[in-house]
């Protein structure tokens, strides 16, 4: 640790205030608070665009101890607002490092606080609720710090897709590399199945995930029109994860509600999932702190799958037309709708990310399911 620390405050809307020390860069920054319990896989949380907005505190112990490397960038950049750490480790040992996670943040002007303690924050969290907070190395005084934290707006209503999708149309070719591919059934397709992937803040990881099944991804802004999806006779239309408020994405909506008169193969994943509900007409609620980590226990009728999740909302259940959807996966803790299927159309999507990274990869059979899917469509 370096001998020359600097004092950093993290302030909770609430009122409720961390004394710490500042790691990465200096100033000041406001997001919503909310708490990961993976054990590892850091810098693919930081990476992850569905983060968008929001100040992560990470409930492992001691963070940094792997560094950082270029391969395991889930986006161009980090998109969380900072980082909440009860250590950090400058000193990594591990031989795919090319950094320390101190230097990375500071290369990206991201702000963390370490020194305090994350469990008794992570049952703030937990009984109060996610909430917006901030953490500062400029502004010392809990009550100047609380006041810049209520005048921000609440995750509720925000739509931060348009800030992390694509502003132009490309194509993705990049397969899992061999060395981590775990699945003996991809990287074995013949014919390429063409995919339109709507980017609602993609990790690549899922897009190496469809490469690797055998599809052409063609990755499209959010705000294509639906013609121009289906001008690319698409096989099957993919919905990406992403940040925010889902109901707030208009846009996604309604062009989810379109494609679905095309009735080609979809799949959705996270963000994905609760657009392709609200076009069904469901409806997404806010859920009191989500669910962010890498062993969430989901299915149903004795299948289990343990999953990684990253999210604050979720489709309530009881909007669900039984007539024209099944719910096909449950969060086992909390019983929330994590998977659904469209009874006659081959449209399916589910709550949490069978690409992992990080994480278990029980939920990788959906992808597979997905190219079956189109096979049997385009027969």
């Amino acid at each position: 640790m370096s001998s020359a620390v600097q004092p950093a405050l993290l302030v909770l809307a609430d009122g409720t205030t961390y004394r710490g020390f500042s790691f990465g860069a200096t100033g000041t920054t406001i997001g919503e608070v909310v708490f990961n319990t993976g054990m590892t896989g850091y810098q693919e949380v930081m990476t992850d665009p569905s983060y968008r907005g929001q100040i992560v505190t990470f409930t492992y112990p001691e963070l940094g101890n792997t560094g950082v490397n270029p391969e395991d960038e889930e986006s161009d950049v980090p998109h969380v607002r900072g980082v909440i750490a009860r250590n950090i480790c400058e000193r990594p040992s591990n031989w795919r490092s090319t950094a320390t996670l101190s230097d990375y943040l500071k290369q990206h002007r991201l702000l963390g606080i370490y020194g305090i303690d994350t469990r008794a924050l992570t049952r703030k969290l937990r009984s109060a609720g996610a909430m917006n907070g901030a953490i500062s190395t400029e502004i010392l005084d809990p009550g100047e710090l609380l006041e810049q934290v209520q005048n921000a707006p609440s995750m509720a209503g925000l739509n931060l897709v348009k800030e992390v999708s694509t502003d132009k149309v490309y194509e993705w070719s990049e397969k899992t590399e061999t060395i981590w591919e775990f699945s003996s059934t991809a990287q074995t397709q013949e014919e390429p199945l063409t995919v339109v992937a709507i980017d609602f803040g993609v990790k690549r990881n899922i897009l190496r995930r469809l490469a690797s099944y055998g599809c052409r991804v063609i990755v499209v802004p959010v705000d294509t029109p639906p013609e121009e999806i289906l001008k690319y006779n698409p096989d099957g239309i993919f919905l990406s994860n992403g940040p925010g408020d889902p109901a707030a994405v208009t846009e996604g909506i309604a062009t989810t509600k379109a494609l679905l008169e095309a009735q080609k193969p979809l799949f959705g994943i996270c963000m994905g999932h609760q657009i392709l509900g609200l076009s069904l007409g469901a409806e997404t609620f806010k859920l009191k702190f989500g669910h962010r980590g890498l062993n969430q226990p989901c299915g149903l009728s004795q299948q289990i799958e343990i999953t990684s999740q990253n999210h604050g909302f979720a489709i309530d259940a009881n909007s669900l037309s039984d007539a024209t959807v099944e719910i096909t996966h449950l969060n086992l803790n909390d019983k929330t709708v994590a998977g659904l299927r469209h009874k006659t159309l081959p449209m399916f999507s589910v709550q949490y990310h069978p690409e992992a990274s990080p994480g278990p990869h029980d939920a990788d059979y959906l992808f597979e399911n997905f190219v079956q899917s189109m096979r049997e469509n385009k027969q």
